[in-house]
């Protein structure tokens, strides 16, 4: 293997890892302060020990993910030097933002939250964590922005005297198409994980505190509490669950028709058509070399409608894109225009295809699957929250069996991985281009990092990754088994009346 390609798989490795932690830091900061806000406006200390309770789980999950997450940074220097010389110019702008609001509200609030327990007043400390969480939907923001500029680069032009693309229209980058329609979709797949991490683990604790007795059975106070504690959390784990799915599916819809007009080649590899169809692909097997379709089960017409919002209507097949005249070669839209980068880059463009002899098309096995893998393991997710509220109904309570944990630990892998298969599909499909239609993915790695140093680097990393991965699951089953906290004030035997004194 090559340098380029040991680094994909650098990179494709610790993005994957870094994105277990970003949809549970973003979705699970802000039902905690939702969660918090009940007990602000209702005193009732159930919901401070369940804001308490998955407040520490965001927590643990918060210090890992910020650390998986630098970095990211340091390898666009070092691995992908070409690439960052070439882009720099626009990420600049929404990476500097990103680190100014998003990161600069998390890093401080975040600190207020922790230890602003009983020092600070009840909204303001509420204030906190919500500044939190907003800091961190913004962070998803302007990196959604600067990727979806990857799949669509809007707002750019090429300057041939210094080799880079240059920003010419940041408003031109906030909305791009790409980003509205991944923006959403990304947010709601971050609720679902959330929801059903909440979900299953409320839930398994009811079966440990209840075993099968309805609620008015059990004759224990404590008990009762804690079960009713244990209840609404699951219903509101699975509710919350069970919407965002609805809006990921929603949003889904529409982020199809857009990746069909700036993308048509992602969208035909998503459902293996290998040629102009409106047939919509429930399973295709075709070669191991993605290069024809041996069997196929399909709905008529269904892919145009996803595709273009017209049942029946064509959408443009995988042989169809690659077989282009190299020499006339761009992604262009629907009505026939190019992005202004793509155009002024056009012949820099012919050069590195004819020199390179890169094929116009994906892997196709990888996208085709990782696609129909993140919709499965999304649609199993709400049919576990579904089956958690039928269960609950009338009262009823779960009993605690071996098999039922195991199942309530799968239940929050299936849209985390779904999460994962989706920035596979979306990253994978992009290719062979690392900037969607302009600069390919060979051309943007570092010319002086050999395949020995890279390889070694990635060597590291795994066996960093891994043990932190082993902290990352000890600390948070722990705090899972360890249950419910003790929300009792703390006493203190300072003198109240003594002033207050500052050191510096």
């Amino acid at each position: 293997m090559d340098a380029q390609l040991i680094a994909r798989w650098q990179f494709g490795i610790t993005t994957i890892y870094h994105f277990f932690f970003v949809p549970i830091t973003i979705a699970l900061s802000m039902l905690v302060a939702v969660m918090q806000t009940i007990w602000v406006k209702t005193s009732n200390d159930r919901y401070l020990k369940l804001t308490k309770f998955y407040g520490n789980l965001f927590l643990i999950n918060f210090a890992l993910g910020v650390v998986t997450g630098i970095v990211q940074e340091f390898q666009f220097g070092m691995n992908w030097s070409e690439y960052s010389r070439f882009v720099g110019d626009i990420f600049g702008a929404p990476l500097a933002l990103e680190a100014l609001i998003a990161f600069f509200l998390e890093s401080t609030f975040i600190g207020l939250w922790i230890f602003g327990w009983d020092r600070l007043p009840k909204k303001i400390h509420l204030a906190t964590i919500y500044l939190t969480a907003f800091g961190t939907m913004i962070s998803a923001v302007f990196i959604l922005a600067a990727n979806s500029w990857m799949q669509n680069p809007v707002g750019a032009s090429y300057n041939p005297q210094t080799r880079r693309a240059e920003l010419t229209d940041f408003g031109a980058v906030l909305t791009n198409p790409v980003l509205k329609a991944t923006l959403l979709h990304q947010l709601s797949a971050c609720y679902v994980v959330a929801g059903a991490i909440i979900a299953a683990t409320a839930f398994w604790h009811l079966s440990k505190v209840a075993n099968g007795r309805r609620t008015t059975a059990i004759t224990d106070a404590g008990e009762v509490e804690d079960a009713r504690t244990w209840r609404w959390a699951t219903k509101f784990g699975a509710w919350v669950l069970i919407a965002a799915g609805a809006v990921t599916m929603i949003s889904a819809d529409y982020q199809g028709k857009v990746m069909t007009d700036v993308q048509p080649m992602k969208m035909a590899s998503a459902e293996g058509a290998y040629y102009k169809t409106s047939d919509f692909s429930l399973l295709t097997i075709g070669k191991l070399d993605g290069s024809q379709e041996i069997f196929a089960i399909k709905i008529p017409g269904l892919l145009g409608f996803l595709g273009n919002g017209k049942w029946g209507s064509t959408i443009e097949g995988i042989n169809n894109l690659k077989n282009v005249d190299l020499n006339e070669y761009t992604y262009r839209r629907k009505d026939g225009t190019q992005t202004s980068l793509q155009s002024s880059y056009a012949e820099v463009l012919r050069g590195h295809i004819a020199k390179n002899g890169i094929k116009l098309q994906p892997n196709i096995p990888v996208t085709y699957w990782s696609f129909r893998i993140m919709i499965t393991l999304g649609m199993i997710a709400m049919a576990a929250g579904l089956v958690m509220l039928i269960w609950l109904a009338r009262d009823r309570n779960p009993r605690h069996m071996r098999w039922l944990t195991l199942v309530l630990v799968l239940v929050p892998l299936c849209p985390l991985f779904a999460n994962s298969f989706g920035w596979l599909f979306t990253e994978m499909g992009r290719q062979p281009w690392i900037v969607a239609g302009v600069l390919p993915t060979t051309e943007a790695v570092s010319p002086g990092v050999s395949a020995a140093s890279v390889f070694t680097s990635v060597a590291v990393y795994t066996l960093i990754y891994g043990a932190l991965a082993v902290v990352e699951v000890g600390l948070f089953f722990k705090a899972i088994r360890k249950g419910l906290p003790d929300v009792t004030p703390a006493t203190t035997d300072k003198d109240e009346d003594a002033p207050l004194s500052f050191a510096y």
